[in-house]
């Protein structure tokens, strides 16, 4: 038996359905993005996200992907000019979405620390209801004090906690979803008047950070209830997924990776009291397609040239030396000056955050040395996506990933398209018939909910009530 069907059998993935799918992630804020190119559309613009959305769902993607930016991202000190300025409300967005499409799922990046549990159950039961049951969560967390600056309720949160706070919120915002008795909906009879007495239950939290006694002020949706996506990867984060999450977004695309990945979480799942397939994978991805191989590589040169310009590598460096470095040639050596900090903070990002600059510095400086080098080249190759990218023709590219659905490593991918708004153009044009041809591709939709078209049941109704104990 080979090494990775053993890994994934021991985990208790022996029947994988042999079908991968596809969700786009719009970003927004990223290095990853070509945003300064003739082709570049805006990263606000409705016009964008209808094309990327419409453009989705002719292939056939089960979801639609927004991330979430609470606070501009600077870089010493100011807004950052070689990145994005900001990102729309993803509930907004997605709500204007809906009425563009018809099948694909929407989701929000919503942050556990600097919501209210009961008010984002019922705006994401809003959306639900609006899309007909296609409605999505994506559960983040942050703890920093940066980001907090923008709340009443600045940086309270502990490190450690995170995790055990959005697990009593995400818990709370379940219950409300859950609290509607099961024939509650069909008993507001066919003229859609209010719910008799006792059709739904009021839902209490009683916890450190907040206090709950709501009750629901919609129906469920025609899917139950939003689907969660989960994406941290920490130990912690990794046992979060297994006990709530239906769907993870893993930063584990390559093959060998993606199946100790599934069998990891797939291990953990099944601690948590869960079927062994309960949870979805579906890691980020970054395609660059082209008709032969040849073309796809020199396509990948250029979309790397546009990616990282100079400014960028400069820029990139700056936020760990902590100062202005105009005066070095990106195409010379990497600064041979000390950073101005000790270590860098969350003002620089999440890629940047918490590294210890002195030390990082002077590795990176002879890890450049020894490679030769310049500034562009080892910032292009440190800040690069290869770990992430499929590179190839279209049918080279489909061959490789019907061997990940062959075994089950993954149930599909989460694709971040590097030019907004054409970057799927190839994708669906191209690629996804050749996976069709291969039957490892849908050729319709399942149904019209995201919880139908993601393969997933409909959840057990949790018990009203019992977040209060924590």
């Amino acid at each position: 038996m080979p090494q990775h069907t053993r890994a994934l059998s021991e985990a208790g993935v022996s029947t994988p359905t042999g079908e991968l799918q596809f969700g786009v992630f719009f970003q927004g804020v990223n290095s990853g993005t070509i945003w300064k190119a003739a082709e570049s559309g805006s990263q606000t613009d409705f016009e964008s996200f209808r094309r990327i959305a419409q453009t989705a769902e002719r292939g056939l993607f089960a979801a639609f992907f927004l991330g979430e930016g609470l606070r501009l991202r600077e870089h010493l000190g100011q807004p950052h000019a070689l990145d994005v300025a900001g990102r729309p409300d993803a509930q907004t967005m997605l709500a204007a979405l809906a009425s563009v499409t018809s099948h694909i799922g929407l989701v929000a990046t919503q942050n556990t620390t600097y919501n209210d549990p009961a008010d984002l159950a019922h705006r994401l039961s809003t959306l639900d209801l609006l899309s007909g049951g296609r409605a999505a969560w994506n559960v983040v967390t942050t703890d920093n004090a940066w980001t907090g600056e923008n709340f009443r309720r600045g940086g309270y949160l502990d490190h450690a906690d995170r995790y055990t706070h959005a697990e009593a919120f995400v818990e709370t915002a379940k219950a409300v979803w859950d609290s509607w008795e099961p024939d509650a909906v069909a008993r507001q009879g066919a003229n859609g008047s209010r719910p008799e007495g006792g059709a739904s239950r009021h839902v209490h939290h009683q916890g450190q950070h907040y206090t709950v006694d709501t009750a629901p002020r919609l129906p469920r949706s025609a899917q139950y209830r939003p689907v969660l996506f989960q994406a941290g990867d920490s130990p912690a984060g990794r046992d979060f997924a297994a006990r709530q999450a239906d769907v993870i977004f893993s930063g584990h695309p390559q093959f060998d990776d993606a199946v100790t990945f599934r069998a990891d979480i797939t291990a953990r799942t099944v601690r948590a009291g869960r079927p062994a397939d309960a949870v979805k994978i579906m890691p980020a991805s970054e395609f660059i397609l082209a008709a032969t191989r040849a073309e796809a590589v020199e396509k990948q040169a250029w979309v790397r040239e546009l990616q990282i310009g100079p400014q960028q590598a400069v820029a990139y460096l700056e936020q760990f030396w902590g100062r202005r470095l105009d005066g070095w040639d990106p195409h010379g050596p990497l600064p041979d000056v000390g950073p101005a900090v000790e270590e860098t903070s969350e003002t620089r990002g999440s890629g940047f955050h918490g590294a210890k600059a002195a030390e990082l510095t002077a590795q990176w400086r002879q890890e450049a040395a020894e490679k030769e080098q310049s500034i562009l080249q080892f910032v292009r190759a440190k800040a690069g996506r290869a770990d992430a990218s499929f590179v190839g023709s279209y049918s080279e590219v489909a061959d490789k990933l019907a061997a990940y659905a062959a075994v089950g490593a993954v149930d599909g991918f989460n694709i971040s398209p590097w030019l907004i708004p054409t970057g799927l153009d190839d994708i669906v044009n191209h690629l996804v018939p050749e996976l069709q041809d291969r039957g490892v591709y849908p050729t319709e939709y399942r149904g019209y909910t995201l919880r139908e078209n993601l393969g997933l049941a409909v959840p057990e109704r949790a018990s009203v009530g019992e977040p209060a104990v924590r």
